[in-house]
C-alpha cells in the first residue's frame, strides 16, 4: 500500500509538505500541491482513515442508530440523513443492537443519531458529559451536548381522534406501539387525553408493535368483539396495512363496518383501497433536519431543539356514521 513516505520520495519533498498537500494547507503552493496530488493518484494512494481520525479527531463519519431495521417507514427518513450529511462532506454509518453502541466512546463517529430505544437515556448523558455530540429523535433529554428533534405526537395523535369523532364514531379502538417507544407513549397518552373531552366514547386499547402483524391481531380481536361499526386509531401505518391484510379476508368493510386511521403516511399507504386515512409529516425531512442540527453541534454553532410538524390526511378508510 503506498504511504506518504513514498508520495514524499518520488516527489522530492518532505513528509511534511506531501501532508500539507493532502489536506489542502495554504503552506503549500498550488504548483507544488498539484504535483504532489498528481503522484499520489499515479500511486493509487488512499488516505488511512484511522490515522487521520487520530490526528484531526475527526472521522467525518455519523452513526445513525435505529431499534430496527424491518418495514416501509426508515427509507425517506435515511435519505433525508444521507442528503443533509452528503452536501457537508460527511458520510453515514447505520447501525442497530447493543453491541454498536461502543462506536460513540471508541470515536469511530464524529455523531450519533439515535431513534433507539435500546439506548438507555443514561447511557447518553454519560456520553454527552465527556464530549460526545448527540441528537435524539425518540426521547427528550437536556444537555448541552444533545438536541432533540422530535415529532409532534401529541397532535398529531389528538387530530386523529378529533377527526373520528368529528365522522360520528363513538366506539374506538387505539392499537398501541412498542414498550419503550416515545412515540408510542406520547401518541396513545394524547390519545387517552382527547377521549376525555368527549363524555359518551367507548374507548378500548389494544396491544401492538409497530408491524403489519400486530395489526392483523388486533382486526381479528376486533372483529370478534364486533356488533356495530367501530373506528380504529392504529399508531402507525403499517399496522394499519395489517389490518387491512386481515380484512380482506372477510366480508367486513373498511369505511362501512370498520373504520380506520394510521400515522406516518408511508409510500405503502398510498395504494391501499379505500385510502387510508393517516396522520402525514415529511420523514425526509425530520432526517435532514436531524442530520442538519448534529452537524451544528459538533461545529459548535448555536442550535435550537426541534420538533416536526404534523397533518391530517383524511383518506377514504373513514366515513361519517
Amino acid at each position: 500500500m503506498t504511504s506518504i513516505k513514498d508520495i514524499a520520495k518520488k516527489a522530492g519533498v518532505s513528509i511534511s509538505t506531501v501532508s500539507y498537500a493532502l489536506n489542502g494547507n495554504p503552506k503549500v503552493t498550488e504548483e507544488t500541491a498539484a504535483k504532489i496530488l498528481a503522484i499520489a493518484k499515479e500511486l493509487n494512494y488512499v488516505p488511512n482513515a484511522a490515522a487521520r481520525s487520530l490526528k484531526k479527531r475527526e472521522t467525518k463519519i455519523i452513526g445513525v442508530f435505529l431499534t430496527n431495521f424491518g418495514g416501509a417507514f426508515y427509507g425517506q427518513l435515511l435519505q433525508g440523513i444521507q442528503d443533509a450529511l452528503n452536501s457537508k462532506g460527511y458520510e453515514m454509518i447505520v447501525c442497530g443492537g447493543k453491541e454498536s453502541h461502543r462506536f460513540i466512546p471508541e470515536r469511530m463517529i464524529d455523531g450519533a443519531i439515535v431513534l433507539d430505544f435500546s439506548f438507555s437515556s443514561e447511557e447518553l448523558l454519560k456520553h454527552a458529559d465527556v464530549g460526545h455530540k448527540i441528537v435524539v429523535m425518540d426521547r427528550e433529554l437536556n444537555h448541552p451536548n444533545i438536541n432533540q428533534v422530535l415529532l409532534h405526537n401529541t397532535s398529531g395523535a389528538t387530530l386523529a381522534i378529533d377527526f373520528l369523532i368529528e365522522k360520528g364514531h363513538h366506539k374506538i379502538y387505539a392499537v398501541n406501539g412498542p414498550d419503550g417507544s416515545y412515540d408510542a407513549a406520547q401518541r396513545i397518552e394524547a390519545v387517552r387525553q382527547a377521549v376525555k373531552r368527549y363524555q359518551y366514547i367507548d374507548y378500548h386499547e389494544l396491544p401492538g408493535d409497530f408491524n403489519k402483524h400486530a395489526g392483523e391481531k388486533a382486526a381479528e380481536q376486533i372483529l370478534n368483539e364486533f356488533t356495530d361499526p367501530v373506528a380504529v386509531f392504529c399508531l402507525n401505518d403499517e399496522m394499519a396495512i395489517g389490518m387491512y391484510n386481515y380484512l380482506a379476508k372477510t366480508q367486513f368493510e373498511i369505511g362501512k363496518h370498520i373504520h380506520i386511521i394510521g400515522f406516518d403516511n408511508i409510500e405503502l399507504s398510498h395504494y391501499t383501497q379505500p385510502r387510508l386515512a393517516t396522520i402525514d409529516y415529511s420523514e425526509r425531512k425530520w432526517g435532514a433536519v436531524s442530520a442538519e442540527h448534529l452537524l451544528k453541534l459538533i461545529s459548535g454553532e448555536p442550535v435550537e431543539n426541534e420538533r416536526i410538524y404534523v397533518t391530517l390526511i383524511s383518506g377514504d378508510s373513514v366515513q361519517s356514521i
